[in-house]
């Protein structure tokens, strides 16, 4: 778990915002009578800007220092809003379809300022590099990190496939850095990955928010129920390391598991950042029970998801306490085809709860444990009374299915101990759904 003195203070760049999806083509929301412009702070920033001109050791451009100074304007707001020019605008499109060209890792702020790895995308290069959520990144190619926003970084990070780039790491809870090249790729990495564990049982990784998602949820979960022959008896729902993304996206995903009910709701000073979105009739599992996982670097649209189903009592909610990111942002593009990133609203789950700063906390707390394998060479083994010489035989033959499946799940519970509990809390739930409907 990442600690309080690194507590990262902003979602990343790359799943971006939760609730761009609603003003990215529509017009800057409707405001109420502003107030005269308080001129003499106006003519204050002309005269910097005419003293920067005159005397700043290097020319510099009106379009330069109107650009940095509506920056710095975002920027002094909160962690969240930005200013996006032409090619960041372009880029932050191309990330909420899922594609795009780089190493494939979420950024974030933590307390003190560093840019941090929220978490490496499923199957990404930077994942296959070996990159950890919660590393500062001091270095982009010998380029110092400090002082940089994250979009500046952002851009360091993206280039032509084929091409590499060299990061400067420092990991959580230590003082020594390490380098690491990676090669830039097209990435393009499906946000669902379908998995049938045992029989009856599935499971269903979410790893962002973008336009793909909702729909491979859906198709996710056929898919399963086709490869099991029949309904599911249950599902595990991880979107644990989901930095989040598309608030639509996060609301077309709870809704696939709720029949009614209020997704989520946000409130904001402008009339038309005050939404509310429900949920229509159909349960992709009829009911079935659902885990959902999640742990601190579950943000945004991911913590809509869980704090839904965990409100309309739809699913039990396992793992750590999730990030904290509650706040709506929304994308208004500007006349000459730049953009800025806006927080409009704070976000509610159906409770009334705000996460802002707080999190999702789960009904069942599980730490990712490691679980430790047999030292086979030095001889260590299980004392058992099958280990013990001259033992009598059980008379009942065992299925050859049956160590497999011990095997299996004794294998799960060494490679992702949360996921390993979630199975077993799955099957119990599955056990007194039976009952009930008995």
């Amino acid at each position: 778990m990442i600690p309080r003195s690194r507590r990262l203070a902003v979602l990343l760049f790359t799943a971006l915002l939760c609730g761009a999806a609603l003003a990215a083509d529509a017009p800057p929301p409707k405001t109420s009578a502003a107030k005269p412009l308080p001129w003499e702070e106006v003519r204050q920033l002309a005269d910097v800007m005419e003293l920067i001109k005159e005397q700043y050791v290097e020319p510099v451009d009106d379009k330069t220092l109107i650009k940095g100074a509506i920056r710095g304007m975002l920027g002094n707001l909160d962690p969240h809003s930005d200013f996006l020019d032409k090619s960041e605008f372009s880029d932050m499109q191309d990330l909420t379809s899922g594609e795009y060209n780089g190493i494939g890792i979420d950024i974030g702020v933590d307390d003190e300022g560093n840019v941090v790895v929220v978490s490496p995308i499923d199957g990404s290069p930077a994942a296959r590099a070996g990159v950890q959520a919660g590393d500062a990144i001091i270095e982009v190619d010998n380029t110092s990190t400090d002082g940089l926003s994250l979009d500046q970084v952002s851009e360091l990070l993206r280039g032509k496939p084929g091409s590499h780039v060299t990061l400067t790491l420092l990991p959580e809870d230590s003082d020594k850095t390490y380098t690491v090249k990676i090669t830039r790729e097209e990435v393009h990495v499906p946000s669902t990955h379908a998995l049938l564990l045992q029989k009856g049982y599935g499971y269903l990784r979410v790893s962002d928010f973008g336009d793909d998602t909702g729909p491979g949820v859906v198709s996710g979960v056929r898919a399963l129920i086709k490869q099991n022959g029949g309904p599911l008896l249950g599902l595990v729902l991880d979107i644990r390391n989901n930095p989040g993304g598309l608030l639509d996206a996060a609301v077309a995903v709870s809704d696939a598991f709720l029949d009614r009910g209020l997704i989520v709701s946000a409130r904001g000073r402008a009339p038309d950042a005050d939404i509310q979105r429900s949920a229509t009739p159909g349960d992709l599992l009829d009911g079935a029970p659902l885990v959902v996982l999640v742990n601190e670097g579950t943000a945004s649209a991911a913590e809509i998801v869980a704090g839904a189903l965990q409100d309309n009592h739809r699913a039990l909610i396992m793992g750590n306490q999730t990030f904290g990111k509650g706040s709506v942002q929304t994308v208004i593009p500007l006349p000459q085809g730049d953009a800025i990133k806006l927080t409009t609203a704070l976000y509610y789950t159906p409770s009334g709860r705000s996460i802002q700063a707080e999190g999702i906390t789960p009904d069942v707390v599980v730490d990712p444990l490691e679980l430790a394998a047999a030292d086979q060479e030095q001889g260590g083994t299980e004392l058992k009374e099958a280990n013990l010489r001259g033992h009598l035989a059980n008379a009942t033959p065992t299925p050859a299915t049956g160590d497999a499946a011990i095997k299996a799940e004794d294998d799960l519970a060494a490679k992702d101990f949360q996921l390993y509990q979630a199975l077993n809390m799955l099957k119990g739930l599955s056990v007194l759904d039976t009952r009930k409907g008995g």
